[in-house]
């Protein structure tokens, strides 16, 4: 009983792509946490698949350029978590410029606001934190727009430039303009003003 577990949780894991994020109650159909924990640890002890926390691990990605495995995505991982606790989110402060193209710098922390609790995690040397955000301001915008929202946050009233506001204008285009125009009128009256320059 135990191999045929094993095997299908493998066949369930080998239809994941390279990359992917997985949590182990994605496998409480087919059998116990126990059960399932044994098994995935099987498959790490493998190489098959490669464990980021408690819970959550990747099916890694190879690099046949650098003919290793590639680092686990922080973005995947985000999103991953979001999906397994039903939250929406969003990057906030240096991701969210680093998406824009305002900022090359790594970020040292993968920051996204949330409708859900303030939750941090880690792993290796990268850490990821959900900043909560009432469910009112996440939901009545869509990402793009939350994004840029941020953005203008992280960078303060005095640091949003002619250079800023250009950047934004070739990044963005005509339909996300249109999205951002219209969902961000009840932002700061500052942030607004910038908005109404970058997206006209």
């Amino acid at each position: 009983m135990a191999g045929i577990i094993y095997e299908e949780i493998k066949n369930r894991i080998d239809d994941y792509k390279d990359g992917d994020v997985f949590f182990t109650s994605d496998f409480n159909d087919i059998a116990s946490l126990v059960t399932i924990r044994k098994c995935l640890g099987r498959q790490v002890d493998e190489g098959v698949i490669r464990r980021l926390m408690d819970g959550v691990y990747e099916k890694p990605k190879y690099s046949r350029i650098l003919k290793t495995f590639v680092p686990a995505d922080p973005e995947k991982v985000a999103y991953a978590i979001a999906r397994k606790y039903h939250w929406t989110i969003a990057p906030c402060g240096d991701v969210a410029l680093n998406k824009l193209g305002l900022s090359t710098q790594v970020p040292v922390v993968w920051t996204y606001v949330s409708d859900g609790p303030y939750r941090n995690f880690s792993w290796d040397n990268i850490k990821i934190s959900f900043k909560h955000k009432a469910n009112r301001e996440i939901s009545l915008m869509s990402e793009i727009s939350i994004i840029v929202v941020e953005a203008l946050k992280t960078l303060g009233k005095d640091r949003v430039d002619q250079k800023v506001i250009l950047i934004l204008k070739e990044k963005l285009n005509s339909n996300d303009k249109e999205t951002i125009l219209n969902e961000t009128t009840e932002v700061a009256s500052w942030i607004y003003e910038n908005i109404k320059r970058i997206c006209k």
